[in-house]
This record gives C-alpha cells, sequence and structure tokens, in this order.
C-alpha cells in the first residue's frame, strides 16, 4: 500500500532522556512511548512516516561500559557502537509504534532498518576531529590513548576527551530498502543517530569509520532521497526563537530560507542546538523540498495543522 505524503520525523535526544535523572532504558523506554504517541496520529491520517533519531548519550553509556570492562572484554569500536544503538533504540520505537497501533485498531506495523551513511574520506572533518565522546580522562590515560590513534582535547578544566570527525552524509546506503518499505506501508525507523559512518574503498567494498554524522543532516539528506512532502524536527522547544532566552526573545511561526541563512549569519542560533537543524532544513528545501517544521513532540499534531512549531519554506 502506498500514501500520497511522506514526511521524515527526526525526533531529539529529549524524545529518549528527558533529564540527567531519567537516563536508564526504562526512562528511555517511557519517554520513546510519549514520542511515538505523538506520531502515530500522522500514521493515521495517512502519512507515510520515517522516524530517525538521536544516539549520542546511548553511545556514550556503551563507550564508558567498555571502558570500564577492557580489562577483561575487547572494546567497542565506534561504529560497532552506532549499530548497536540503532537496533536498541529502534527497538523501543517500533514496540511501542506495534502497542500503540493495536490500541488504535491500525492495521499498520514499524521495522527499523539499521542503516549505512556513507562519507567521503577526504571529507576535511578527518582533519579536524571536533566531536567530543565518551568519558574525560586524566592526562596519563588521555596520552595513552592518543599514542593508540585517538585525538584526545582537554575540556575546559573538567578533564581530557576523545574527539571524533563529523563528516558530511553523502550516501544512504540502505535507501531503496527503505524506499521499498515505505511503498509496502510500513513506518520505517532508520538512519539512527546520522546513520553508521563507512567509506568505500577502491574495489566499493564499505568499512565502517570512527566518526559521527548529525543527525538532522543525514535524515534531511534522507527526505530528499525518499522525495518527502514534510520534513520535521522535533526538539525541546516549541518554537524556533530569536536571541533565545534573553528578555527580548522573539518566537517565529514562519521562516523562510533567507531569512533563515540571514539569522544564522548574525549569530541567532547556537551551534550546538539551533544551528545544526537549521542548516539541515535548508539543505532539505534547496534541494526541492516542500516544507519544514521544527516544533517539540507535545506540539507535533498542532503543528501539523498549522496552529504551532516553526514552519519553514523556501520563499
Amino acid at each position: 500500500m502506498a500514501t500520497s505524503r511522506t514526511a521524515v520525523v527526526a525526533i531529539g535526544g529529549n524524545s529518549l532522556i528527558k533529564d540527567p535523572q531519567h537516563q536508564t532504558v526504562p526512562d528511555q523506554y517511557a519517554a520513546v512511548g510519549e514520542t511515538v504517541q505523538r506520531i502515530v496520529p500522522m500514521v493515521a491520517d495517512g502519512w507515510s512516516v520515517v522516524v530517525t533519531h538521536g544516539n549520542g548519550p546511548q553511545i556514550g553509556f556503551i563507550l564508558r561500559r567498555s571502558e570500564l570492562a577492557a580489562h577483561e572484554l575487547h572494546e567497542v569500536p565506534l561504529d560497532v557502537c552506532g549499530a548497536d544503538t540503532q537496533g536498541a533504540i529502534g527497538y523501543m520505537i517500533q514496540q511501542h509504534f506495534y502497542n500503540e497501533f493495536q490500541r488504535r485498531g491500525l492495521p499498520r506495523q514499524a521495522v527499523t532498518v539499521v542503516t549505512q551513511v556513507e562519507v567521503d574520506p577526504a571529507d576535511p572533518a578527518f582533519q579536524h576531529p571536533t566531536k567530543p565522546i565518551g568519558s574525560f580522562m586524566d592526562e596519563a590515560k588521555a596520552r595513552q590513548r592518543q599514542a593508540e590513534g585517538w585525538t584526545v582535547v582537554q575540556d575546559a578544566g573538567r578533564g581530557w576527551r576523545r574527539v571524533v570527525p563529523s563528516p558530511l552524509p553523502r550516501r544512504i546506503v540502505e535507501v531503496e530498502a527503505i524506499r521499498r518499505l515505505l511503498a509496502e506501508g510500513f513506518v520505517v525507523i532508520g538512519v539512527g543517530g546520522g546513520g553508521i559512518p563507512v567509506v568505500r574503498d577502491a574495489e566499493g567494498n564499505l568499512r565502517g569509520v570512527a566518526a559521527v554524522i548529525d543527525k538532522d543532516l543525514a535524515s534531511a539528506l534522507l527526505a530528499t532521497l525518499i522525495g518527502a512532502d514534510l520534513f520535521v524536527i522535533t526538539t525541546a522547544v516549541p518554537q524556533v526563537a530569536l536571541h533565545y532566552g534573553r528578555p527580548e526573545q522573539q518566537w517565529l511561526s514562519r521562516l523562510t530560507v533567507p531569512e533563515a541563512r540571514r539569522y544564522l549569519a548574525e549569530g541567532h542560533f547556537g551551534q550546538g542546538s539551533m544551528a545544526p537543524k537549521i542548516e539541515a532544513v535548508i539543505g532539505y528545501l534547496e534541494r526541492g523540498g516542500r516544507e519544514a517544521i521544527i516544533t517539540d513532540p507535545p506540539n507535533l499534531e498542532r503543528a501539523l495543522a498549522g496552529d504551532a512549531g516553526t514552519r519553514i519554506t523556501l520563499q
């Protein structure tokens, strides 16, 4: 079965971990359930949906467990951490979809695609790693890891951390599988955490690399490749704002790409928060996308109706 409208919904970190006091797997499972309940009405309304998600904290947890167990067990490579979290988070999301579909009597099913995303080995990010991962180390441990090939940096007096590249997504390896699943009526969970970063060798074979891809940029690329009519990013705030957190804060209900570019240049959007989301939306729209929405999960239904969130268009 096929539907006429396709949406990519990129759920933010607050859809998995609400605050530092609620980080356990049961806490994450409960948080995911609340977000899925907000997305199911889209499916019931005829939308064909792909859900993408972040995985930063979850990868951090795996790396920390790996470090603590290193005296007994092999450490887990970063690309495998990405695969592990895609499976675990995808499982939670698809189970909530199953239960909610059952409750509502909707004859639909969700499926997770463990997704590889190809990056360019010549991407400048590989020469300038900037993405911190894992736990803090003292200087002696950091120097040891550096000798083993890690790039480490000192973090504002709190210790040393590993940093890895954040290259741009170039190709979604499993995109055809995602297209076919959508065409058959499945809700698809894919490109988790931006996808598992892979590079291709001279023979065309893929191998994983130690890197982290921005999940919103990868989600935007997926939205382009499947011809999505709508790209939704849910985050911790109900709308995009100018002068965020200041007395003169101004919420924006509508935004065009030229306006978004101007506000980016003026520094209104934080590099670690809203800026990557705006950049992802701009890329999607400039590659032919129709419209995008940025909002928080509780306002998703109202945002789809035009009564909440920030709706972004090319002009």
